[in-house]
């Protein structure tokens, strides 16, 4: 199921970029972009005033000579690994970057923010970029690259690019359990139903501006994240907390419906739901057979809690990170985004292409 599986430790970023999509015929995918969190976020909360940051060490350490770029891992991404996978570029940069050049605006940035959710209300406090900020930076970036190729290759980029949106994970994590304000509002079930009609109208407001090939990525199990195992799962035991996760699944249930329906209402698009759950749940069960030895803890300091500033310099890390699936006690290692992005790419990059 998974070329990079078979692939020696030390082998495995080779392997992975020997194994290119093979693109249908007269297919074109001229640029990759990203909008939501965290997991998407390449640098964007770099130069925002904003407390979520990981731009200093040791996050980056295995990318671009240790040096921190603003990703939340210790190295690529799935932006990039996606891009990467489809021949585009090696790297995919953060919009707000001021370094940014001509041909980066031709072939993919990020506008994603970590700390963002579907909910407006997520994030609120944190000084990020809510996916409304981020369509408007979206509509700036299309008037740059229009007076840079002209409107009808800008046109022409647009409409054959990869989207990827991610989020969802921070409205309940960061926002329904947690502060409590939606849950006086809601239950889980009709927040679960706020919830995808938030995602729904931005997917649609990203058709309106042009995206047509769009993958929108599903909720993982929730309650097994390091950082939820330690606050709820038991001092030692550390369980995974099987309300949060079967909360997950049922807000995958019915992303996967909304937008099976909402693909079919957008003439011309290729949107798609990609439901990564059981993947998850199984690099967690079965761990061995996609080459990790720790599924429990993150890479960096005890494992258990530290994400963003928790997880700096003073952290000690662990001594080979491609045993690990999680990086902090929140986000995968580049090993466990590569596992999870070839899976993608072999089952779902041909409803897109």
């Amino acid at each position: 199921m998974l070329y990079a599986v078979v692939c020696h430790a030390l082998l495995f970023s080779a392997c992975i970029s020997e194994a290119k999509v093979k693109l249908p015929e007269k297919a074109v995918v001229p640029a990759v972009y990203a909008f939501g969190d965290s997991i998407v976020d390449q640098g964007t909360n770099n130069y925002l005033a904003t407390t979520v940051k990981c731009n200093f060490p040791p996050y980056g350490k295995d990318l671009r000579d240790g040096i921190p770029t603003g990703r939340f891992s210790n190295a690529k991404t799935p932006p990039d690994l996606i891009a990467e996978e489809l021949g585009i570029k090696g790297l995919i940069p953060a919009y707000l970057d001021p370094n940014l050049k001509d041909e980066d605006l031709k072939t993919g940035v990020s506008f994603a923010s970590g700390g963002c959710g579907y909910d407006p209300l997520t994030g609120s406090a944190l000084s990020i970029l809510h996916l409304s900020d981020q369509l408007t930076l979206f509509q700036e970036y299309i008037e740059k690259l229009k007076s840079l190729v002209g409107k009808q290759e800008a046109t022409h980029i647009l409409n054959n690019s990869f989207y990827m949106v991610v989020a969802g994970s921070n409205d309940f994590l960061n926002n329904y359990y947690v502060t409590g304000f939606r849950k006086h509002q809601y239950d889980i079930n009709s927040y679960i139903d706020h919830i995808v009609s938030w995602a729904s109208n931005f997917v649609q407001e990203l058709y309106k501006l042009g995206a047509r090939r769009i993958g929108v990525m599903g909720l993982p199990p929730l309650g097994c994240v390091p950082f939820q195992r330690t606050l709820l799962g038991g001092i030692i035991s550390r369980v995974c907390i099987d309300e949060y996760n079967q909360d997950a699944q049922l807000a995958n249930t019915k992303f996967g419906v909304a937008f099976d329906l909402l693909s079919k209402t957008l003439p011309r698009s290729k949107l798609f739901f990609i439901n990564i759950y059981n993947l998850v749940t199984d690099f967690i069960v079965n761990s061995t057979k996609y080459g990790f030895e720790e599924v429990e803890k993150g890479c960096c300091g005890t494992g258990t809690i530290e994400v963003s500033t928790l997880c700096n310099k003073y952290s000690a890390t662990c001594e080979d990170d491609t045993k690990y699936l999680f990086w902090d006690s929140f986000h995968p290692t580049e090993k466990g985004y590569r596992v999870l992005i070839d899976h993608v790419i072999k089952n779902h990059m041909k409803n897109l292409l």
